[in-house]
């Protein structure tokens, strides 16, 4: 098959699969790590490879999206379809018409899934709204946040749920890098506002110490050999000498992509890219050293894939192509790169942004402490309540008491709450015919027994007159 038509039908199918996320997720190994096999000779043909597992795209609604790339998957005329459609088409909603045409099987699935998807998203609003306390909860407008999904029919799912979740995912990937750098640098801000907390509560001379103990680790860390320019001749040459055990000046582009396109897909995707950094990485980060914070090491990873990534990939899919990764070793850049600087030694924040930040969380804490005045406010009227209901519960049973006891002197039995009597007065029977009537009763008598009365009377006479 023609490299360019093979590369235009992956292209497609690995689209959907990933909500067109431009092909970031295509076929990914469980593990990049450097090959250890003979790499003196590298096979031209393409060698069959398992299938495997995507990797978590870090969207809330991962499990959804996967679940519906897996059902409409089985339905071959929409596997079909998509082998030809225009990738146009498929972003701008046109495509997602075809799911009209699969099986009703699928549409089935798809239905369950959906309504499963609502109602996890309406379990995960209540537990929200729960925590703040708040009741009268409106889940058909609270839904309207989550763009996924088509949210005025949680029972079906149609056109508009697959349109819908093309774009999200489309839009949320191409924007996750953006949000964690913005989450990478509060962590660091909240890591330095912890510090200068700190060192307020130390005195003059422990804060001294502390001090020169920080700038002693942050000289430490910075102590390290030079970086290569991520992407860089000298970089890749390091990784094929070093990780693959070849000689450097043998350095050819072309073998050392086929040695690092770990499941001979054709392509680099970003897994496999990340796994060339490792040596650089390993050159300023340990793990066992506390100097060494090991969230800085993956976001310096991720800045070196990202830098690659614009550099190399020409169209923007989060793929590299032979021909891409090819043409990138012809540049001038690559041979002659700028000093890559690590994150010691380009500041993440700034004076001005760590400021804002601190003021944000002092506004925070003095909400959080009137919050706390409130409830320990309630909890204290909770209290006085359950004393004052405690008492009047002791009065009452103290009355009740008193009643009991007056009843008794006076001769009368104690009664229980509705006014009966606790205690019935014992009636002996005579020869077992004799039957507990209350007296006065109007129950009939059953043959051959009679009333307590007249049994006794007998008794009597008998004992008179023997």
């Amino acid at each position: 098959m023609d490299p360019c038509r093979r590369k235009q039908i992956r292209w497609r199918t690995t689209l959907l699969q990933q909500c067109v996320l431009l092909l970031t997720y295509v076929v990914i190994i469980l593990e990049a790590v450097p090959i250890d096999v003979d790499k003196t000779k590298v096979k031209e043909e393409e060698t069959p490879t398992e299938k495997v597992d995507n990797p978590d795209t870090g969207l809330y609604y991962d499990a959804y999206l996967r679940q519906v790339i897996d059902v409409l998957e089985t339905d071959t005329h929409f596997r079909e379809k998509l082998q030809t459609a225009n990738m146009d088409d498929i972003k701008n909603g046109k495509f997602s018409k075809e799911l009209d045409l699969v099986g009703h099987k699928v549409r089935t699935k798809l239905d369950e899934l959906k309504r499963q998807e609502v109602a996890r998203l309406r379990m995960l609003i209540k537990a929200k709204i729960d925590a703040y306390q708040d009741s009268g909860i409106d889940h058909q407008a609270l839904l309207k946040q989550f763009e996924h999904l088509n949210h005025q029919n949680p029972h079906t799912f149609e056109v508009k749920d697959l349109d819908m979740l093309i774009k999200a995912a489309t839009h949320d990937l191409e924007n996750y890098d953006k949000a964690r750098h913005e989450e990478f640098k509060k962590y660091e801000m909240m890591k330095e506002h912890e510090r200068r907390e700190y060192l307020k509560t130390l005195d003059e001379e422990k804060r001294h110490q502390e001090e020169a103990k920080y700038e002693e680790m942050k000289k430490k860390h910075g102590d390290h050999p030079k970086v290569n320019h991520p992407g860089s001749k000298d970089q890749l040459k390091e990784v094929w000498e070093e990780s693959d055990g070849l000689d450097p000046n043998d350095f050819d582009p072309k073998t050392f992509f086929k040695l690092h396109d770990i499941n001979a897909d054709g392509f680099l995707d970003e897994q496999e890219l990340e796994a060339l950094f490792t040596r650089e990485l390993e050159k300023v980060y340990e793990s066992q050293n506390e100097e060494d914070d090991m969230i800085e090491m993956e976001e310096e990873k991720q800045r070196m894939r990202e830098h690659v990534m614009n550099e190399i990939d020409v169209n923007k899919d989060r793929l590299i192509t032979m021909e891409e990764f090819i043409r990138s070793t012809e540049k001038k850049e690559f041979s002659e790169p700028e000093s890559w600087e690590t994150l010691d030694q380009k500041p993440v924040f700034t004076e001005e942004e760590l400021k804002e930040f601190e003021s944000h969380i002092f506004r925070q804490e003095d909400e959080l402490h009137k919050q706390t005045l409130e409830l320990q406010k309630k909890k204290e009227e909770l209290s006085q309540q359950q004393d004052f209901l405690q008492a009047q519960k002791q009065e009452l049973e103290m009355a009740i008491k008193q009643m009991e006891q007056k009843k008794l002197q006076q001769g009368h039995p104690p009664s229980g709450p509705d006014g009966e009597l606790k205690f019935q007065p014992a009636v002996s029977q005579l020869d077992g015919n004799v039957q507990n009537h209350p007296v006065g009763g109007n129950q009939p008598l059953t043959p051959g027994s009679m009333p307590v009365q007249e049994a006794a009377a007998r008794s009597d006479h008998i004992q008179s007159h023997p």
